[in-house]
C-alpha cells in the first residue's frame, strides 16, 4: 500500500487544522507506516478506503482517538532533562514564596501541559512531594494533559515497565514506586499517594477554551513546539499563558526556543521563562 499525493494532503492538512500538527513531505513515509498498522487493525485494505472511513460518522466514534495516537509524538522519560525539576525546588519554589505569588492558603498548581503516558507529572510529583515534606504548610496539585486518549488511560494506570524507572534515584524508587509481589513481574506502579496529587484532562493545546479555568503557577510545555509552525508556536503558547499568574514559571525543551514569538514570556535562565504583565 501507497499513500497517494492526494491522501497525504488530505490528511497532512486535517492533522494541522485540528491539532497544530504541522506534517511536510518528509513525514510522509513515517505517517504511511503508522497509519497501515490501524488499516490492518481495522480490516481495510487502501489508505483511500481507511480515508473515507476515518471522516464518516462511524470513524469520527470508533477511530479518531486512534488516529491521533499514530499521528503524535509520545517520546517521554521519567527525570527526563532532570536540572528543571532541581531549579523547580531550589529555584522556582523559592521565588514564588518569597514574592507572596503564591499565597500559603491554596495548593501550588502546576501542569505538564503535554504529558504523554504520566511520566512527566509523576516526576514533578515525586520533587513535589519531597519539598512538601521538608516546608510546612505548603501542598500542591498537578494538572496533567494529552490530545491522546490512549496514552491518558496508560498514565492514569501509573503501570510501567520496569526498564522505564531505571532513571529515578534509588532512594526516590523506593519511596514512590511499587514493585509486584510476583518476583519475575516486569512492571512496577506509581504509590497511590502521588496517583491522588494528579489528576489527568484531555485538551487541545490550539483551542483557546482549554480544559482547566484555574490559573497555574507553574506550566511544563517541554518538546512540544517543535511539532507545530510559528503561527500555531505563538498561538499555544499565548493560550497557556493565559493560564499562568503574572511571575509564573514556563519550562520549555532544550531544543525549543521563544525568538521571534510575541508571547508574554522573559528568559531567565536557559530554557525556563517567567510571565510578565502584559500592559
Amino acid at each position: 500500500m501507497e499513500m497517494n499525493d492526494k491522501i497525504f494532503h488530505r490528511l497532512t492538512s486535517y492533522i494541522y487544522d485540528e491539532m497544530g500538527i504541522k506534517m511536510g513531505e518528509n513525514k510522509r513515509v513515517m505517517l504511511q507506516a503508522r497509519l497501515a498498522k490501524r488499516i490492518r487493525i481495522v480490516q481495510l485494505d487502501s489508505f483511500d478506503a481507511y480515508c473515507t472511513y476515518l471522516f464518516s460518522n462511524e470513524g469520527q466514534r470508533e477511530e479518531l482517538a486512534s488516529f491521533i495516537h499514530e499521528v503524535t509524538t509520545n517520546k517521554t522519560d521519567f527525570y527526563r532533562e532532570p536540572n528543571h525539576f532541581t531549579y523547580l525546588t531550589e529555584q522556582a519554589l523559592p521565588t514564588l514564596f518569597q514574592e507572596g505569588r503564591r499565597c500559603q492558603r491554596r495548593p501550588l498548581r502546576i501542569w505538564s501541559s503535554a504529558c504523554s503516558t504520566g511520566e512527566e507529572p509523576y516526576t514533578m510529583a515525586m520533587f513535589l512531594h519531597e519539598y512538601e515534606a521538608r516546608n510546612q504548610g505548603f501542598s500542591y496539585t498537578v494538572l496533567a494533559t494529552d490530545i491522546s486518549t490512549t496514552v491518558l488511560r496508560e498514565a492514569k494506570d501509573a503501570i510501567y515497565d520496569v526498564r522505564k524507572i531505571e532513571p529515578i534515584p534509588a532512594p526516590i524508587r523506593k519511596k514512590y514506586i511499587l514493585r509486584s509481589k510476583n518476583k519475575d513481574s516486569q512492571v512496577v506502579r506509581i504509590a497511590p499517594e502521588l496517583r491522588a496529587r494528579v489528576e489527568f484532562r484531555w485538551t487541545n493545546l490550539k483551542e483557546p477554551k482549554l480544559t482547566t479555568h484555574e490559573m497555574m503557577d507553574i506550566i511544563f510545555c517541554r518538546n512540544v513546539i517543535i511539532y507545530f509552525d510559528q503561527p500555531t508556536q505563538e498561538l499555544v503558547l499565548n493560550n497557556l499563558c493565559r493560564h499562568l499568574v503574572p511571575g509564573g514559571f514556563m519550562f520549555m525543551g532544550h531544543s525549543e526556543n521563544l525568538n521571534g514569538l510575541n508571547v508574554p514570556l522573559v528568559q531567565i535562565a536557559p530554557t525556563i521563562y517567567r510571565r510578565i504583565n502584559e500592559s
